[in-house]
């Protein structure tokens, strides 16, 4: 009889076993559904927005227009992008150049040479770091960099103030991923590097970096897409001159940052230059993406 009782309790949680399993695997596949639906609307959407100035203004003058002065309409306005396309590059540019080795060595600082305690409470900071609003980051920017600039370089408000502030903010999330993926790397693969006698810098070189360089490749992603996409901190600190720069002290005015300043006034063949800029936007993310899938392939390959 007990044989019997522990053979229906085991086939009672057997079957309610399989019914979470079921409903778990339904609800991840309708979660990826919506997923990427919303992408695809996103993306429909945006091109639907864009299309009636792409059809009636044409991609040559987005490209080779004298300025940006889309509000004189069609036929009398301008639409160059290609100042405010520089801008984004240039500042997203700069800012991972700066954040990427940063981020690297603050994990690095974390994992192998931080006592556990400053450890603890240095990835505190780093997160309370990540979760400020990108708009005190911006005041913060506008309030105390940007006079800092002005006394070596007027006006101050420049690609440059635009890279540190940029910095700033995907800091966290280069730092955060990179100590991830260096905490992944498997404890029996820096034992037996110890073991053959390489040392603690060597040890990070030749094995738990090459390890771990897949997930900071994707925080390094991360990040890239953040800097692309930031608007309010941007728009506060580069002083929004739709010119291409010639040095780190010019003004610029990023896409993000264009389509923030334009939209609530935006009217008709305006309105659908401001939508063009977005697909722009969209075209740099989806290379992005594809040029970390290709990576990650080759890496999988080698």
């Amino acid at each position: 009889m007990r044989a019997r009782q522990r053979f229906t309790i085991w086939f009672e949680s057997c079957r309610l076993s399989r019914r979470a399993d079921w409903l778990l695997a339904w609800s991840l596949r309708l979660s990826a559904l919506v997923s990427g639906a919303l992408v695809v609307f996103i993306t429909v959407f945006v091109i639907a927005e864009a299309w009636p100035a792409l059809r009636s203004i044409g991609v040559w003058r987005f490209l080779n227009d004298a300025s940006w002065y889309p509000s004189a309409g069609v036929e009398d306005g301008t639409f160059n992008l290609v100042p405010m396309l520089v801008g984004t590059v240039l500042t997203t540019a700069g800012a991972i150049v700066l954040a990427a080795p940063l981020g690297v060595l603050s994990a690095i600082f974390r994992q192998v040479y931080a006592p556990p305690g400053v450890g603890r409470v240095y990835r505190w900071l780093i997160e309370l770091l990540a979760g400020i609003p990108s708009v005190v980051y911006g005041f913060w920017g506008l309030v105390v960099v940007v006079p800092i600039i002005t006394r070596f370089e007027p006006p101050g408000a420049s690609l440059l103030a635009g890279i540190l502030i940029l910095t700033l903010m995907i800091l966290p999330t280069t730092t955060l991923a990179s100590d991830a993926a260096l905490q992944s790397v498997p404890r029996r693969t820096i034992e037996g590097a110890a073991a053959l006698g390489l040392g603690r810098w060597a040890t990070l070189q030749g094995v738990a970096l090459p390890a771990a360089s897949s997930g900071i490749a994707t925080g390094v992603l991360l990040a890239t897409g953040r800097a692309l996409g930031e608007t309010m901190a941007v728009l506060m600190v580069c002083g929004n001159v739709v010119a291409v720069p010639d040095s780190l002290f010019d003004p610029v005015r990023t896409l993000t940052a264009n389509i923030a300043l334009e939209m609530a006034y935006a009217l008709d063949g305006h309105r659908s230059a401001l939508f063009v800029s977005g697909l722009v936007l969209l075209l740099l993310v989806s290379a992005l993406v594809l040029a970390a899938e290709v990576v990650d392939r080759r890496q999988a390959v080698g």
